[in-house]
């Protein structure tokens, strides 16, 4: 269960303001929140289904003192990403519908900009060092699902962002301590 926990708190913080999470909001400007959530839900499912079985491949492959020097070097890395921040490249990309309506609209878009995401390495980054494929899945799963949930919310409720920038700047002191602390654990085991 510790594994499920792990993934759905990592993932869930690189989500906090990510271009995926802003992709969410945008379509809960434009379609029904169930639908937008469902898309992300069905997007997400898929992209970390595959990004867990590439994590745990890599968990077989390298002995567990590279795991932790990568991961931990990742997760400062990712600290790092998050404060340089991600830019929604083409808006009108995320809001224009396709033949299939809003609901393959909003999954196909999500599945795209998630794929090489902030979010799906960190995935990839968990399930090598947990090691638990089933409870990484999920526990990605449900934090990118209940990250970018409240971004739909927002967008209905408030129709603006939260301090992107303090959301930002806190998720990235988590990853770079975790990154740090994986890293002493890594040279003191």
């Amino acid at each position: 269960m510790t594994a499920f926990f792990i993934a759905l708190f990592f993932v869930f913080i690189a989500e906090m303001g990510d271009k995926t999470q802003l992709v969410a909001l945008a379509f809960a400007t434009r379609y029904r929140p169930a639908i937008v959530m469902l898309g992300v839900f069905l997007a997400t499912l898929f992209v970390h289904l595959f990004s867990v079985g590439i994590g745990e491949l890599l968990g077989i492959a390298l002995p567990l003192f590279w795991i932790k020097i990568l991961a931990g070097l990742a997760f400062i890395g990712f600290g790092v990403w998050t404060l340089i921040g991600d830019k929604l490249e083409d808006e009108e990309k995320t809001t224009r519908q396709g033949r299939f309506g809003p609901l393959m609209t909003v999954a196909v878009t999500f599945f795209l900009a998630e794929l090489g995401d902030k979010t799906m390495l960190t995935t990839v980054t968990i399930a090598s060092q947990q090691q638990s494929f089933i409870p990484v899945w999920l526990g990605s799963t449900v934090g990118m699902v209940i990250a970018d949930g409240l971004a739909v919310v927002v967008g209905m409720v408030l129709g603006k962002r939260l301090p992107e920038r303090i959301i930002q700047i806190g998720a990235a002191i988590i990853f770079i301590g975790s990154g740090l602390f994986t890293l002493v654990e890594a040279f003191i085991a």
